[in-house]
């Protein structure tokens, strides 16, 4: 092995990664309690020095002990960008990663250098491709593909730097990733082992699995209890909303969207549990397009929330609070509507009644309160 190697690690974070959805690059996205480019920035300290390409916009944010260069109009032109700033550090090596697979592991990166210490030239790691492949148009399959001799890319992806600079000095166009580049080069890559956890947050639901994964190295698992108060007074009307249920009453309820004052609890419960606040933090009621809005839109978003932070809903206990309209013969449908609205069992939701022995406004008749609790865990 060389013992005069000196690596230096590129982290590709200049995207802006419109796919993964949130309203924000996903490397900023929070992932376990993090941002998703914090865990991938913790995964190479131990390497050296950290090159990180971001968008011009982001060179601001605080990201600790590390080099920053501004990135270009395509990813080939923001690797270039850092493996000019990695020459001028000394580098004799590069590893190039993409930001948003924050969940590689040390083994992973140690393999690939490992590779490039025993004289490769470039190193990457792959796993077998073992589906089926097909191709497509409209929807429909319009064929097979055999899958012999086909591997899934992954990162980061290690070379020595003087190659891989001219390799990318004379490439012309956008490259799928550094491979690509070296391979027009007619550089050989050497294939390390992969890992089936080291997966690129791409789409919305991968938010999910990185959590699973996170959490699940961390060890243990992660239960997050929330609790929910709502209260909506009576006004005009000849219904109640309860838990997403018509109810038949002599009066209705008074708020900005349908008043329904049962899942506005178990909604504030669930983002409680994520620290997230309440539903005014997500759907100001100074807002008009939220006035008259169903609540189940409200519900639907935490729900929504908690599965991108990897975690399932466990449970639901709602109590309301009143002394008419009369919950019990309604309440299996009000169940049976959380369930359908959050994905989960009837059985893990209990919707029930009280009253205030005629104490306080909702002794008075003057309008319902509820409370929810949500326990959540790690999915």
């Amino acid at each position: 092995m060389q013992d005069d190697i000196r690596f230096v690690t590129i982290l590709v974070a200049a995207g802006r990664g419109a796919r993964a959805g949130g309203g924000q690059p996903k490397q900023w996205r929070p992932l376990a309690g993090r941002r998703v480019a914090d865990w991938t920035i913790d995964a190479f300290r131990r390497v050296g020095d950290i090159v990180l390409v971001l968008h011009p916009d982001d060179m601001g944010l605080d990201l600790g002990d590390v080099h920053r260069v501004t990135g270009g109009a395509t990813r080939s032109l923001s690797v270039k960008s850092g493996l000019t700033k990695a020459w001028a550090l000394g580098a004799t090596h590069v590893l190039i990663h993409d930001i948003a697979r924050p969940c590689v592991n040390e083994q992973v990166i140690t393999d690939v250098m490992n590779a490039l210490r025993r004289g490769a030239i470039a190193a990457a790691p792959g796993l077998d491709v073992t589906d089926a492949l097909w191709t497509e148009s409209g929807g429909l399959v319009t064929g097979a593909r055999d899958r012999a001799g086909l591997m899934r890319a992954q990162t980061p992806q290690g070379f020595s730097i003087g190659e891989i600079a001219a390799a990318h000095d004379g490439f012309e166009g956008d490259a799928r990733d550094d491979v690509e580049v070296a391979l027009s080069a007619a550089l050989e890559v050497t294939i390390t082992r992969g890992d089936e956890d080291n997966i690129k947050i791409t789409h919305p639901g991968d938010f999910a699995r990185a959590e699973a994964i996170l959490q699940r190295r961390r060890g243990g698992m992660d239960i997050r209890l929330g609790n929910g108060f709502d209260v909506h007074a009576f006004c005009e009307g000849d219904h109640v909303m309860l838990c997403g249920v018509s109810v038949p009453h002599d009066r209705g309820l008074l708020g900005h969207s349908d008043a329904d004052v049962g899942m506005h609890a178990v909604t504030d419960a669930i983002y409680g549990a994520l620290a997230e606040g309440d539903i005014g933090r997500h759907f100001p009621p100074s807002d008009p397009q939220w006035k008259g809005a169903e609540s189940h839109i409200f519900l639907k978003h935490a729900v929504d929330l908690a599965a991108s932070k990897g975690y399932r809903i466990s449970n639901i206990d709602c109590t309301l609070i009143c002394e008419r309209p009369k919950v019990g013969p309604h309440a299996p449908s009000m169940q049976a509507a959380l369930a359908q609205i959050m994905g989960i069992a009837e059985d893990r939701i209990s919707v029930k009644a009280t009253t205030s022995e005629q104490l306080g406004f909702t002794g008075r008749g003057e309008g319902i309160a509820a409370l929810a609790s949500a326990t959540l865990v790690s999915a």
